[in-house]
């Protein structure tokens, strides 16, 4: 039975009809992550029924219809990641994944479904690759923004849960955006507890802005995560424009509000993260989207981020960015 390395301490496993005590066990710690987003724990309640869920993708893999694999942290199942449907003859597939909190924060789901996707790709042949998520799941679609994925689009109320309707998003990626050895070698070193923030200070400086599905921008976030003498400097005109945090707030907070761009979001799709004591710095690339004056608009660009360590914690000293041209 393989193992693949995920982290030092963190495997991806296939994840087997013999192992639905130890499922079952995980799902009951799980249900408070992922009860509010999809019936998945719902499923899974007893013993019987635990055995079942892992016996029909057993069936499904025998089929090459489906695959399940979970995800193992110091030896203790802590989620996993799953062609939920795969499509050989058409070459499309879809992944999905769940997490417990103990799992959180290290970069495992991300590990891994790039581990499946350069599978399905230079292994399988497969053409597309999809992921859907429930549009208020924020965790699910920075996953697929990581992942270097596309916001194909939003199917509106189309489940209902938990007394709720459910807006889907669709993201995707094809075999021709997929870079040669898409999964990258997987580290054996831990995961570092700094990286882990400085990768939820930029997903939170990126998140304040997002206006998807009638959201309201939430830019107060920008003070928490910048030091209050922070600056930020835009290249993307003729001149260098420098902001402090109040005056690139003040403008963005308006044009997200009065209607001139709506729909609004942005999402790393690469980056690179030294440390060095108490200071760090991040070179990142990223994608945006949103509707302007009513008309659809796509943009990328990259941002170089610089961090301290402070008394309450890490936070951003100073950013600046230029669009590509």
């Amino acid at each position: 039975m393989f193992a693949l390395p995920l982290g030092h301490t963190a495997r991806l496993r296939p994840l087997e009809p013999w192992h639905a005590q130890e499922f079952l066990a995980h799902i009951d710690r799980a249900r408070p992550s992922v009860d509010p987003w999809i019936p998945w724990a719902t499923l899974s309640t007893g013993l019987a029924s635990a055995t079942a869920v892992l016996q029909r993708y057993a069936d499904k893999q025998a089929e090459d219809s489906a695959r399940i694999y979970g995800i193992w942290l110091d030896g203790t199942l802590v989620g996993g990641v799953m062609f939920t449907r795969f499509d050989h003859a058409s070459g499309v597939c879809e992944i999905g994944c769940w997490l417990e909190a103990a799992g959180e924060g290290r970069g495992l789901v991300t590990r891994a479904c790039r581990a499946l996707i350069d599978w399905a790709f230079t292994e399988r042949g497969m053409n597309r690759v999809e992921w859907w998520v429930s549009a208020g799941n924020t965790r699910s679609i920075e996953v697929a923004r990581r992942l270097g994925m596309t916001r194909d689009g939003v199917l509106r109320q189309r489940f209902p849960h938990q007394g709720v309707r459910h807006d889907s998003e669709v993201w995707s990626v094809l075999a021709g955006e997929w870079p040669p050895g898409g999964a990258g070698p997987v580290e054996e070193e831990p995961v570092s507890d700094v990286k882990a923030e400085l990768d939820r200070l930029m997903h939170a400086f990126l998140g304040a802005f997002a206006t998807i599905g009638g959201s309201r921008p939430n830019l107060h976030v920008v003070r928490e995560v910048f030091i209050p003498q922070g600056t930020i400097v835009s290249n993307v005109g003729d001149e260098p424009v420098i902001y402090d945090l109040d005056s690139f707030i003040e403008p963005r907070e308006k044009l997200l509000t009065d209607g001139t761009v709506t729909e609004f979001s942005e999402w790393e799709v690469a980056e690179r993260t030294e440390i060095f004591g108490s200071v760090a710095h991040r070179f990142s690339e990223y994608r945006k989207s949103g509707v302007l004056d009513g008309k659809w608009f796509e943009g990328s660009g990259r941002k170089t981020t610089q961090f301290l360590r402070t008394p309450v914690g890490w936070r951003m000293s100073s950013m600046a960015w230029d669009d590509e041209k």
